[in-house]
């Protein structure tokens, strides 16, 4: 029988039972959109989690005070880190090329009759390269500033918005913690990194906090709560982590267990890459179950379809059907179900991921090989699921057949 005849008398069969041909793709549909959404999803996770640790900047290492023990626990973070063990890096760790420590807390601050509470940063000029910042208006704190302790501030772009509004702040004054500050610069809008609103906050000089804000509060110096260093290159960062570390552990006279967690930035990356990788395979695998599903629905349905067409195929034997054009009629049947199920709910998976990426801050996507791969595994559930009852109606006796009709 000719190819194109048999799939004109299979569409022709499909469209005459419109019901039982939608309720037989169902399964698909739903097995093809889950398989697509969750990938997208998945993927989605991935980019996301590449973008907020690239926005904390490149080929940086972050040093933090306390062992991992310590931060495990969320007790009080030993103050083991001061001013002067930054300043000891950026001298003697040659495979570095800036520095960047900073004061973190939260402080009141005031416009006129607007009030809000928000992240303090006391920075270095440094901290607007290593953090690969960028300054929208103003300038951002120098060294002269750093040197006479200024009271000049800052401000993130959501925070500059939530005080002044449309107005420009440079020039006007704010109050933090009941002090008188002077803006001289806003940040370009930076967005979130792991639930912290980077564009929240408000920059100030870190020996300003550290001599008004906050206060002297270790023996050894100038108290900081981490450090952020930014390698010549991303070739040299596993050197730069090494030399830092020794480096503390002299300074610190360490014998032991350190008192403080050098954290490598693509090391991180590549954890978090390996993790929404799984989660990925795991949500496609568990989507994957419903295309399964969807081709025993296909079996089942068209085992049914053998039973109701029985005289057709007695009456198409009697007349000179082969066993192998019954046999192919229905493969062809099961495939066309299959197939255009498969398109379907990968349209359906695609809008789903559309939707998501419109709604949330999730920018979920999915590779157009991800999408062939579901319509061809669609098609060949079809095909392989269609094989039991096309050779049951390809076994059917003739006569059997036309009496039983």
């Amino acid at each position: 029988m000719d190819i194109l005849e048999s799939v004109k008398m299979a569409t022709t069969t499909l469209v005459a039972n419109k019901l039982r041909s939608s309720l037989t793709m169902l399964g698909i549909i739903i097995g093809n959109a889950s398989v697509i959404a969750m990938v997208g999803i998945g993927q989605g996770t991935q980019k996301l989690a590449t973008e907020q640790f690239e926005s904390l900047g490149t080929n940086v290492l972050f040093i933090i005070p306390g062992n991992q023990d310590a931060q495990r626990n969320r007790g009080e973070i030993p103050k083991t880190l001061v001013l002067a063990d930054a300043q000891a890096i950026a001298n003697l760790v040659p495979s570095i090329s800036e520095v960047a420590p900073q004061i973190q807390t939260r402080q009141p601050v005031t416009y006129s009759n607007k009030n809000t509470n928000t992240q303090i940063i006391g920075a270095t000029p440094e901290f607007l390269t290593v953090r690969s910042f960028d300054m929208a208006t103003g300038r951002f704190i120098s060294e002269l500033d750093l040197q006479q302790s200024n009271q000049v501030v800052v401000l993130g772009a959501d925070l500059a918005s939530k005080l002044f509004g449309d107005r420009n702040p440079i020039g006007e004054r704010i109050r933090i913690k009941n002090i008188s500050f002077s803006v001289i610069g806003v940040t370009l809008p930076k967005g979130s990194s792991f639930g912290n609103n980077q564009d929240d906050t408000a920059f100030i000089p870190l020996t300003t906090v550290a001599n008004r804000i906050v206060g002297r509060t270790s023996p050894y110096g100038v108290e900081i709560s981490f450090i952020s260093v930014s390698a010549k290159n991303a070739e040299s960062l596993g050197a730069a982590e090494f030399q830092v570390t020794n480096l503390l552990r002299l300074r610190h006279k360490i014998i032991n267990e350190d008192d403080f967690t050098v954290r490598n930035q693509k090391d991180t990356l590549q954890i978090a890459n390996t993790v929404t990788g799984a989660l990925t395979m795991m949500l496609a695998a568990i989507a994957g179950i419903s295309l399964l599903v969807g081709g025993i629905g296909v079996m089942n349905i068209m085992l049914v379809s053998v039973t109701e067409r029985t005289q057709e195929i007695g009456l198409r034997k009697a007349i000179g059907a082969t066993q192998g054009d019954i046999l192919f009629q229905f493969l062809i049947e099961a495939i066309i179900l299959s197939a255009v199920g498969g398109i379907a709910g990968t349209l359906l998976g695609v809008g789903s991921i559309s939707l998501i990426s419109l709604l949330t801050p999730l920018k979920a996507a999915v590779s157009p090989v991800v999408i062939i791969v579901a319509v061809s595994v669609s098609g060949g559930i079809g095909l392989f699921f269609g094989v039991v009852p096309a050779r049951r109606a390809a076994k059917l006796d003739p006569i059997v057949a036309l009496r039983s009709a």
